[in-house]
Formats: structure tokens, sequence, C-alpha cells
């Protein structure tokens, strides 16, 4: 069997270039990465799709996922023409650069009641069937605070209610942690539905309190990341592993410094190698 793949969210060098990360994520023993898709476009403005594939060949980057993509499921009129419209031309970057995955985030920020949800399944289907003509694979992330699609249950059930096989869950260990998720949600879970993970840490915050500056490397908190790991393997989940941690603390570390501590972070949680990371991860900062 296949063993989990593990990669590194350019979230976690967010004030770094696309280049430099791919340079330093390479350097630091990191072959795969989650794109941040405004620096790609970005990168983009200044640089050929061509030089940007050899850039990615030299290092022998692979580029697993796009993130993100908002505004789907719930706009309206111009304003949902605007989101489509940028989302189908990054499908169009996805294909090119060969990313399998792009991560969908919901919209749901006010009251919900039946009319948004039947709109959601609808923007949900469409947006699926575009990125299948693209060979992209959408991963829904439940978000702790938004007000429907908080958790693995929602989030899995508006997935399923899009009738379409390239929509899959992202499970984001943090949303996971400090929303209303329960650990029975996982068993939900199977190969066909659990299209990517990520992972993270939070020590000393109250949940109810945590932000995403609040990210730390996994192992390092207070997440009782093993079951998860347990469970991911019990259902023969094959996918990427990614590391995500937009902590503007973390953004001041050099790619290359960031990616052997995130490298060795995930290579721990998944059993393969001996715990360094902490101190490392002191001496830098």
């Amino acid at each position: 069997m296949r063993k989990m793949r593990t990669c590194i969210s350019q979230s976690c060098t967010l004030s770094s270039s696309f280049e430099e990360d791919v340079a330093g994520y390479s350097e630091g023993g990191c072959q795969a990465m989650e794109v941040w898709l405004t620096k790609l476009e970005k990168h983009l403005e200044a640089r050929s799709a061509g030089d940007t594939k050899k850039l990615l060949e030299d290092r022998q980057m692979t580029l697993a996922a796009a993130s993100y993509q908002g505004g789907l499921l719930l706009s309206q009129g111009e304003q949902r023409r605007a989101h489509f419209d940028h989302f189908k031309r990054r499908l169009d970057l996805c294909q090119h650069f060969g990313i399998g995955t792009m991560l969908i985030t919901p919209d749901f920020v006010e009251k919900v009641d039946q009319q948004s949800l039947e709109r959601a399944v609808v923007s949900l289907t469409e947006a699926a069937r575009w990125a299948a003509a693209f060979n992209v694979t959408l991963a829904l992330e439940p978000r702790g605070k938004a007000t429907f699609c908080a958790c693995v249950d929602s989030a899995l059930a508006l997935a399923r209610a899009s009738g379409e096989p390239n929509v899959g869950i992202c499970l984001d260990v943090f949303h996971y942690y400090t929303g209303p998720s329960k650990f029975e949600d996982l068993a939900l879970l199977d190969r066909a539905s659990l299209a990517y993970v990520q992972v993270s840490d939070l020590a000393g915050v109250p949940r109810e309190l945590a932000t995403d500056a609040d990210r730390i490397l996994p192992g390092e908190g207070d997440f009782q990341l093993g079951p998860i790991v347990e469970q991911l393997k019990a259902i023969g989940y094959e996918g990427w592993v990614s590391l995500e941690m937009l902590n503007p603390t973390l953004w001041q570390v050099k790619p290359g410094q960031l990616a052997e501590l995130g490298q060795g972070a995930l290579d721990r949680l998944l059993g393969k190698s001996p715990n360094r990371a902490g101190a490392l991860l002191g001496a830098t900062l």
C-alpha cells in the first residue's frame, strides 16, 4: 500500500516569494509544496509559465495542491461571475502545472437558511464540473467558525450533496480541534471522501480564542494528533498531508530553515524520523 505523502504549504513562509520558496523548500529537504495561489499568480506576472516549469523541474519540486478559492458557494450576480471567472483561470493554472487538488473555503458567514444551502449545493456542483474538465479535485475545508460547514459532518454532507466524484473534504486539524467536530466524525470519512489533510498544532491558547496566527509545528503543542494519524491509516488514506501554519512569527524564518523544521515535524508525525525540531526551532527563533 502506498504511504501518505507530505508537503509544506507556502502559507508557512508567506512573506517570501514563490521562487524563494521553491529554492528554500528544496534545500530544506522538502520536495512537495502546497501552492499559495496568489504567490504563483504574482510570480507569473514577471516570469513565463515555461520558466516556472523549468524552475520546478530543476528543483524536483512537486506542486501537491493549490490554496485557496473562496466566494463560490453563496455569491450572486456580478460577484458570482467574477469569482467563477477567477476560479476558471486558476483551474487553468492547476492543469498547466499538474496540480491535482484545489482547496475550497466555505463562505458561510451569516445565518444559514434552506435557500442558502440549496444555492451552495448548486454552486459546488457547477464548480466541480468545471474542475473535472481540468482534471482537478476540489477539497472543501470545514472552517471552525463558519455558520455552516464548520465541522466534518456538515462539510461532508455538502460535498456528497453535489453528487460529483471529484469533490471531497480537506481535513485541517486546526479547524477540527477549534471547531465543533467530534472524534467520531472521523469515522465518516473514507478514502473516496477525504481529499486532503492539513496539520499544525496549538499550545497554551484556549481553543475559543485561537487564530491561524497561533499555529505551530505539529507535535509541539496540545493537539492529540496520534489518533488522527492512526485513523487516516485505518481508512487507507494515501493522499497528501500538508503542514499549514499561518503564523507571522514563523514568516521571519528563511524558507530553507522552515522547510527543514517542517519536514522533520511531518516525518515524525508519520513515524519516519527522530524528534529534533523543538531544539532546532528554539535555536532558529
